[in-house]
């Protein structure tokens, strides 16, 4: 199903720019977690940090790329998770918790196998219910993992926002325009990260070029994450990576929001109703921007979207 949204943003704020960049300006109080490490089976680890509020329905927050606990929209998700006492665990993707991983593969947009360790790790761990929520990169993850094979039965719903369903396209709209910015941002932290790994790229025997060559996020795409994932080429990494085409497997109750405004991508990464299977509701709003979602109160800034998570886990799982 799709939807419009009943977001609508004051006037000020209609900017798809202002409402990207603004959330991540307004800097949220550091909420309080509890740190955990997981060792997993390559001999790597995945950084944990739960909520104030443990319980046997809990929340799986997954950030988007060279994301983190720091990321404002994070914060203010885990934020409002202690404030309404609703039992919360942040996993980090690889390398992303401010201490390098260990192997030379990190994580990308197709990758679920560490969403099913985590997701097995808290069954283990008293969790009998779950419910997915991916921002960005991390969404592209969830919805994938949604529809890619039987989910774990622990698993109850998911939402993803800011979705880049399609990956081709989000990659080319990064590379035009005022989005050059954004993808300058990205494509530093990556690049930074890659040449900290000098000798696992030594010892993996993959001939790759100088990251500092790198003039955009399909380039790294093409020559350090597709050959480091074993993807043939970029080509290969957003075709089979992209959630778009698992849309319609999907048999548990999902939400993505996506806005049309997002300078991450264009309208055409939206998919049309007979894309979706009747478990998936697409809820699009005219703005929004890329994970923004800032109404106001006033002419006060307010968060939208952790309001209408909270709704939509009130609805199929709280």
């Amino acid at each position: 199903m799709i939807k419009q949204s009943t977001f609508h943003p004051a006037f000020i704020l209609r900017n798809r720019h202002l409402q990207t960049i603004l959330p991540n300006i307004i800097h949220p109080t550091p909420p309080q977690l509890e740190k955990q490490r997981l060792e997993i089976d390559d001999s790597d680890f995945i950084d944990l940090l739960w909520s104030q509020t443990r319980s046997t329905k809990t929340l799986l927050i997954i950030h988007g790329l060279e994301g983190s606990v720091y990321s404002c929209y994070a914060q203010r998700m885990l934020n409002y998770c202690n404030y309404h006492k609703i039992a919360a665990v942040f996993m980090h993707l690889r390398g992303c918790s401010g201490e390098p991983n260990r192997l030379l593969k990190s994580y990308h947009a197709g990758e679920t196998s560490d969403l099913k360790r985590v997701i097995q790790h808290l069954k283990n761990n008293g969790v009998c219910e779950v419910a997915l929520l991916g921002y960005s990169l991390g969404g592209n993850q969830v919805i994938k993992y949604m529809g890619e094979a039987e989910t774990s039965a622990v698993i109850r719903c998911a939402i993803g926002v800011s979705v880049p369903i399609t990956l081709s396209i989000c990659s080319k709209t990064m590379n035009q325009g005022f989005a050059k910015i954004y993808q300058k941002t990205l494509l530093d932290s990556l690049i930074k990260k890659i040449q900290h790994k000098s000798r696992l790229i030594d010892l993996s025997g993959l001939s790759l070029p100088d990251p500092k060559k790198m003039k955009s996020l399909q380039q790294f795409d093409d020559y350090f994450t597709a050959p480091i994932h074993g993807f043939n080429n970029v080509n290969d990494y957003y075709e089979r990576s992209s959630s778009r085409q698992f849309l319609s497997n999907v048999d548990k109750p999902t939400l993505i929001i996506q806005a049309k405004d997002d300078p991450f991508m264009t309208p055409s990464v939206l998919p049309e109703s007979g894309e979706l299977s009747p478990a998936v509701t697409l809820e699009i709003t005219s703005h929004g921007g890329h994970l923004g979602f800032i109404s106001s109160n006033y002419f006060i800034p307010k968060p939208w979207l952790e309001t209408r998570i909270h709704c939509f886990l009130k609805d199929c799982f709280l």
